[in-house]
């Protein structure tokens, strides 16, 4: 089975070597340049990086969705229908008939009880978007449960917002998986197939993995029996190639089909290229950088103040970043509700001087940053290590692919992490939850959100946080997600710069790739070739 997965990869995917002469892709595949290196499981229960949501969100199916062109319309995937008890805390969802999984088993009622639950039960990464609402492995089969085959009854014990418990259920965590497939690689309650499932797929998406080397190509295959029909591509490679300009060169030579790292040099490049066409989006993701409180220094106001000035985001956005992200400087996206669009900082290293001899630091002091080792990741880092040069801080480059430093930064072993953040779900309380809350900051906590992750200890901006996503009242609402986000630009330590814009190169015989407002909305299911 392995040689034949190997072979069926080979045949769709060429090496770098080979770029010296014309190779046209196979016709019913899509092969296609990207960064993958983040990629450490497959499990929908444990997955929490951006590549991975994308490989989710084409592989597996959730409860509902919503309309990419009007996030505020959600509606049934898997469920064909909901009710929502007065009170607000009981959703009593009918499955829709007819689904099957790709392996042939049905998908009922059961298997939705069993993907929340084992969600619940394993609390990895993404664990705490269903655990908020009360649930542990101790309640959960009391809480949801299927009643019949296409019956789940889902029974929040906490008061949140109605459409709130809506929207994290189309996070990649709720994500269903075949409870028969997966019970088959259980080795116990404490496993659930985790083991199994982070390098196997058990689905209903229209894709299906057929093979995952780390740091070399994703292959997806075309789930012949899906729901909504078949993907016309049979086929869909995702290439690991870092380096921008080797994506340009390969999709020049037709080597790929597309290009999804590209810099501004790049697409720029490429725009006279009659046989490549440029599609973009803006996204929800955001480009940050975090301060770890452990560290002393960072532990002052005045030095995560000063470090908001020693960045420079006008040059940077002229540059490195120009045509791929915008300025932003908050935690809520545009398009989101609730979010602001103040700018507060600048680059000012004579104030961040001054904020520096305030905290006793006025000649500075050494710190590292761990930062992924490509573009434009680095190109910031480098950026940022000569800004604050000139305020007397000594910037040490640890550069790692990104499996790496998200490690570290999720053991909370950083000083500084420069990386990206994108929403889970299209409600506010997605990024306030995790850059605005911190609801234990011991290390034996399960609810590991980035403020955490940065030793910030905020308990009444927890509880700020956690009221707005309780408020029924839409107006309310908005005000308190404004108002805090205003607080978190004083204080916190985070240093938010841009707002991504995706860029996606393909050849002009490429057609029907859908760009979402995250990640996981990135779809492969109507592309042509």
């Amino acid at each position: 089975m392995k040689s034949m997965l190997r072979a069926l990869a080979g045949a769709a995917v060429l090496s770098v070597s080979s770029l010296g002469a014309m190779a046209d892709t196979p016709k019913d595949t899509l092969v296609m340049a990207h960064k993958i290196d983040e990629l450490i499981t497959l499990d929908p229960a444990e997955a929490f990086e951006l590549i991975g949501g994308e490989y989710l969100g084409n592989t597996y199916d959730r409860l509902i969705k919503y309309d990419l062109s009007d996030v505020s319309r959600i509606y049934g995937e898997v469920a064909d229908s909901w009710t929502v008890s007065p009170d607000g805390q009981t959703f009593t969802f009918k499955i829709r008939k007819g689904i099957k999984f790709a392996s042939g088993n049905p998908l009922t009622a059961k298997d939705v009880e069993f993907s929340l639950q084992r969600a619940v039960i394993l609390n990895k990464n993404p664990g705490f978007i269903l655990t908020q609402f009360g649930f542990n492995k101790d309640n959960v089969a009391q809480n949801i449960k299927a009643t019949d085959d296409t019956t789940l009854v889902f029974k929040i014990t906490e008061k949140f917002a109605p459409t709130f418990v809506l929207y994290c259920l189309t996070a990649n965590v709720a994500s269903i998986v075949d409870s028969v497939e997966v019970k088959k690689h259980s080795e116990g309650p404490e496993d659930l197939g985790n083991k199994w499932l982070r390098i196997n797929y058990a689905g209903s998406g229209p894709f299906k993995m057929m093979q995952w080397k780390p740091n070399e190509t994703l292959t997806l295959a075309a789930n012949e029996t899906y729901w909504r029909g078949a993907p016309t591509v049979k086929r869909v490679v995702l290439r690991h190639v870092p380096e921008a300009s080797t994506q340009r060169l390969m999709l020049e030579k037709g080597d790929i089909d597309m290009a999804r790292n590209l810099t501004p040099d790049q697409v720029k490049a490429l725009q006279s290229n009659k046989d490549v066409r440029i599609q973009s989006s803006l996204k929800g993701a955001i480009h940050y950088f975090g301060l770890n409180t452990k560290n002393p220094n960072f532990a002052k106001p005045q030095v995560r103040q000063a470090i908001k000035y020693l960045v420079d985001y006008e040059g940077l956005g002229n540059t490195i970043m120009s045509g791929i992200a915008v300025p932003h400087q908050s935690f809520l996206p545009e398009g989101m509700m609730g979010a602001i669009k103040d700018s507060p900082y600048k680059l000012d290293v004579a104030k961040a001087k001054a904020l520096l001899a305030e905290a006793g630091l006025k000649d500075g002091f050494k710190v590292s940053m761990d930062v992924r080792n490509s573009s434009p990741y680095i190109d910031i880092a480098q950026s940022l290590q000569n800004t604050f040069k000139q305020a007397g801080i000594t910037l040490e480059l640890v550069p790692a692919d990104n499996k790496t430093t998200l490690t570290k930064y999720r053991a909370r072993e950083h000083d500084i992490y420069l990386g990206q953040w994108s929403p889970d779900y299209q409600d506010p309380h997605t990024n306030a939850q995790t850059f605005a809350a911190n609801y234990d900051n011991t290390d034996a906590t399960k609810a590991k959100t980035l403020a955490w992750r940065n030793s910030w200890d905020i308990p009444e901006l927890t509880k700020k946080t956690m009221a707005a996503a309780a408020e029924l009242d839409a107006t309310k609402r908005q005000k308190m997600y404004e108002d805090i986000q205003r607080e978190h630009q004083k204080d916190s330590p985070f240093v938010i710069m841009f707002q991504e814009i995706e860029i996606a190169a393909m050849r002009g015989n490429v057609n029907g790739f859908v760009m979402g407002p995250s990640y996981d909305n990135n779809s492969y299911h109507g592309i042509t070739k």
